[in-house]
């Protein structure tokens, strides 16, 4: 009984280094842009069943209760939450925030789609709207050397100012996705998501429109990481390993008791 305890207590600790290592990853990305945290979420482990609740003690009675011994608790997985972040104003034309649901499109070098909350775009040496990482947005947008200025609207229109002409010009409309679970996109690293099985395939639409948010020029998205939340978290996840700790502790110490005294 004691060994079972300490491996009890063993996945224990593990449980809380993998919620330590969550916590720390949120609390690195408090200032990346367009982040969305993390939650890790716990199961219990299959239970020994010693005697079967329900049981029948006699013809006319039957067990109250049962006599099952839990054999301790794993990670199942990880989950974004995708609540909103705040929108704050960066001055920079080509910054965009989504304000409600929905994704920008990004074009992978191999061709695929991914899908990203980081609005800081910039242009390349074409004059093509591209990431910081130099990904083209999807649909392809360019902006001519002639624009004096680029104004896009809440609903994606992006529109130029060229000198001669007192009328803006519209060269394209930025499109963003939605997916009915959020918390399935896989996230792949540099702000980027990658649609799964489990997200269900994007749905394409114009911002500002159904469940679209709108687009916020000259703004980014911050984090949605709450510093307080989660250094209260750290706290309850070095308490628990400590308690965990203990556990093995107090175990190997009734361990050794019974072997000095055989």
């Amino acid at each position: 009984m004691t060994e079972r305890a300490l491996w009890v207590a063993k996945t224990g600790l593990d449980a809380q280094q993998t919620r330590m290592a969550v916590i720390s990853n949120n609390l690195a990305n408090v200032n990346t842009t367009g982040f969305k945290k993390d939650r890790a979420v716990f199961q219990d482990l299959m239970y020994q069943n010693m005697r079967q609740v329900g049981a029948q003690t006699s013809q006319t009675s039957q067990l109250p209760t049962g006599f099952q011994l839990g054999t301790g608790v794993k990670t199942m997985a990880t989950e974004k939450i995708h609540i909103q972040g705040n929108v704050e104003p960066t001055g920079n034309n080509l910054d965009l925030a989504i304000n409600g649901r929905g994704f920008l499109q990004v074009t992978m070098p191999d061709g695929s789609t991914t899908y990203t909350r980081d609005g800081s775009l910039k242009t390349d040496q074409n004059g093509q709207i591209v990431t910081a990482n130099g990904l083209a947005l999807s649909p392809t947008i360019t902006i001519p050397a002639t624009a004096l200025s680029v104004t896009i609207g809440t609903d994606g229109t992006v529109s130029i100012l060229e000198n001669g002409n007192p009328q803006p010009a519209n060269i394209g409309q930025i499109q963003t996705a939605n997916f009915i679970n959020l918390a399935g996109l896989e996230p792949i690293g540099e702000n980027l998501y990658r649609e799964s099985g489990a997200s269900g395939p994007p749905i394409v639409g114009t911002p500002g429109t159904g469940e679209f948010g709108t687009l916020v020029q000259n703004s980014l998205e911050t984090s949605n990481v709450n510093v307080v939340e989660e250094l209260v978290g750290m706290i309850e996840t070095q308490r628990a390993y400590e308690m965990n700790s203990k556990a093995i502790s107090t175990s190997d110490q009734m361990l050794s008791y019974i072997t000095q005294n055989l």
